[in-house]
C-alpha cells in the first residue's frame, strides 16, 4: 500500500464493474438485468456500522442503480458525466475533507474521481490505467466481493473485529 489510511469519512463507489461484474443481461423487451454480490451488501452494512458514509456515483442511468442504493440504504448520484465534480460538490455540501475519502472504481471514466480523492481503490479486474493509479487493489473482481475485500482491509487496518457473523 502506497498511502496511509487515516480518518476516512466517506467511501464512493462506481456501480458497474465494482458492485457488478460489468455484464448486463437484456431480455426480449429490452429490460436490463445485472448481478450484484450479497457479500458486498453485507460489507456496506458493516461499514455503515463503523461510521463510514458511502455513496454510489455512476454514469449509468438504469433504474437498477437506484434500486440497489435503496436496498443498501445509501445515497446514489447517477447519470453523472464528471465524477470528480460530483465528489467535490458532495464533500463541500457535507463538510467532508477530500483527503478523507475513498473512491473504488474500475474503468477509464473513474480516472477523474481518482484525481480528487484521498485514497484510490480498484477491483482486481479493473482497467490497467486504473490499476496503475490505485493505492490499493482488491484480490477480488468487481461484482465478486471487491467491496467485501475493501471492508476487510479497512476493518483490519483499524483493529475492528469483523469475523463475528462472517
Amino acid at each position: 500500500m502506497r498511502k496511509q489510511l487515516y480518518d476516512i469519512e466517506c467511501i464512493f463507489y462506481d456501480f458497474d464493474g465494482v458492485m457488478t461484474d460489468n455484464r448486463v443481461l437484456i431480455d426480449q423487451n429490452g429490460l436490463e438485468y445485472v448481478c450484484v454480490n450479497r457479500s458486498d451488501g453485507y460489507a456496506i452494512a458493516r461499514l455503515k456500522e463503523l461510521g463510514y458514509l458511502q455513496v454510489i456515483v455512476s454514469t449509468e442511468t438504469n433504474p437498477v442503480v437506484e434500486k440497489r442504493a435503496e436496498k443498501l440504504k445509501i445515497p446514489v448520484i447517477h447519470g453523472v458525466d464528471d465524477k470528480s465534480e460530483i465528489i467535490i460538490n458532495y464533500c463541500e455540501e457535507n463538510g467532508i475533507d477530500l483527503n478523507h475519502t475513498v473512491f473504488m472504481g474500475n474503468d477509464l471514466n473513474d480516472l477523474s474521481a481518482f484525481q480528487v480523492v484521498g485514497f484510490k481503490a480498484a477491483p482486481r479486474d479493473a482497467e490497467q490505467e486504473i490499476l496503475d493509479k490505485a493505492d490499493w487493489i482488491s484480490k477480488k473482481n468487481g461484482g465478486d466481493g471487491a467491496i467485501r475485500d475493501l471492508y476487510r482491509m479497512l476493518a483490519s487496518k483499524f483493529g475492528t473485529k469483523f469475523f463475528d457473523v462472517d
